[in-house]
């Protein structure tokens, strides 16, 4: 009976163990976004907490201020609780190769991993697993220093353009603004280089943000910018001049800048197991969170700024609508998800997206299609968001 109980406890133990190191190593090592449930209710955990935190403060700077800890404290967290589920599974492995009771077997586990050695092995088996389990822990450790600065390397990659923009497109950012900012100082003609740019950053945020998803709730420095406000106004911008303005020259950079930021979201978005709808319908056909009466008011500031707009306004708006369908869903659950700044056309219509699915089963039932119509979510953090009815874009 006792060694069918230690073949039992031992095959416990090494699940446990495994386990955590392969959350640990998707998470870590591999350059991938592989959803892991660990790392799924650590993070679904710590968010828990600060959403009770924060329920009775009423100021959005308050509210920005606490949220700032949030990805900084799940990072610290991970390694937590991989340590102690590591310690737990070590546990029942020193209990069956003959460490003694489940208290001597409990202290030894601990005296291994954190390599105390105030511990003696009961016997050679149990001093190659402590020497084992120390490794584990040092290895652990070892993750974690070096992911760290490949993780501040990136924000700070992202955030180089998302402060820049400031200059151009105003606090909060409007495509309007930056649109109307660039006529008074004829930059219009450079815009394709503009594009280009930002299409770059769109490219990076896909690549490390799909890679180290964790780096979607790190905030900006100042309260009023994010990553996601910046990157609805850039594209609206695109959207806006490619609907709109009658240029002398194409714009192909801003329909590429379109494209890597949809992408972008899009895979970034699948971590998070997102729906959005990967072929809008063309044009009117694709109903969008942005007014016809919101659109013709941005054209008319426009060419208050003495741009040259185009003739036909109805093939304007239905070209505006089609290229914002191809991003709207994704851009604006993430402006919920990440809790972003009241910005015009982005975060001050949010589709609710604050919870993300606690098993797999769950999050494919939420991928299913909803033909019914649904609602644009109300923002906990922002005074300005406006109820509408609108179809929930997949």
């Amino acid at each position: 009976m006792h060694t069918t109980l230690a073949v039992i406890a031992g095959l416990i133990g090494v699940a446990v163990v495994a386990l955590t190191t392969a959350s640990a190593v998707q998470t870590f090592v591999v350059p991938r976004g592989t959803p892991m449930l660990l790392t799924r209710w650590v993070l679904l955990a710590v968010r828990a907490i600060f959403i009770m935190s924060m329920r009775p403060l009423r100021d959005y700077g308050d509210r920005d201020r606490v949220m700032a800890m949030f990805a900084p404290t799940v990072l610290m967290t991970l390694p937590v609780a991989w340590i102690a589920l590591i310690l737990t599974g070590f546990v029942p492995l020193y209990w069956a190769m003959g460490g003694g009771s489940w208290e001597d077997s409990m202290l030894a586990s601990g005296s291994g991993l954190l390599t105390l050695g105030f511990h003696a092995p009961a016997n050679w088996q149990t001093g190659v697993l402590s020497m084992i389990e120390a490794g584990f822990g040092l290895g652990l450790l070892a993750l974690l220093i070096s992911f760290l600065p490949s993780i501040y390397n990136c924000y700070s990659r992202r955030e180089h353009l998302v402060t820049a923009l400031e200059v151009e497109a105003g606090s909060p950012p409007s495509a309007p603004d930056l649109l109307v900012r660039l006529l008074e100082i004829r930059g219009l003609p450079l815009l394709h280089t503009y594009w280009s740019v930002w299409m770059h950053w769109f490219n990076d945020i896909e690549e490390t943000h799909s890679t180290t998803p964790i780096l979607v709730y790190f905030r900006s420095p100042a309260p009023e910018r994010s990553w996601v406000t910046a990157a609805g106004a850039v594209l609206d911008s695109a959207a806006l001049a490619l609907a709109a303005l009658d240029l002398e020259k194409p714009q192909p950079d801003a329909k590429l800048c379109i494209r890597s930021g949809y992408l972008a979201l899009r895979r970034i978005g699948d971590y998070f197991l997102m729906p959005y709808d990967p072929d809008p319908g063309p044009g009117a056909d694709t109903p969008i969170a942005v007014t016809r009466e919101e659109f013709e008011e941005a054209c008319h500031r426009l060419a208050d700024a003495g741009a040259k707009l185009k003739a036909d306004h109805d093939q304007a708006w239905r070209d505006f609508t089609g290229w914002r369908a191809t991003y709207e869903g994704p851009l604006l659950r993430f402006a919920s998800l990440c809790m972003a700044p009241p910005a015009p056309w982005s975060s001050d219509r949010p589709i609710h997206f604050n919870r993300l699915p606690v098993t797999r089963r769950r999050a494919r039932s939420r991928l299913r299609p909803h033909p019914q119509p649904g609602a644009l979510g109300r923002s906990r953090f922002s005074s300005l968001v406006r109820r509408r009815s609108t179809r929930s874009i997949r």
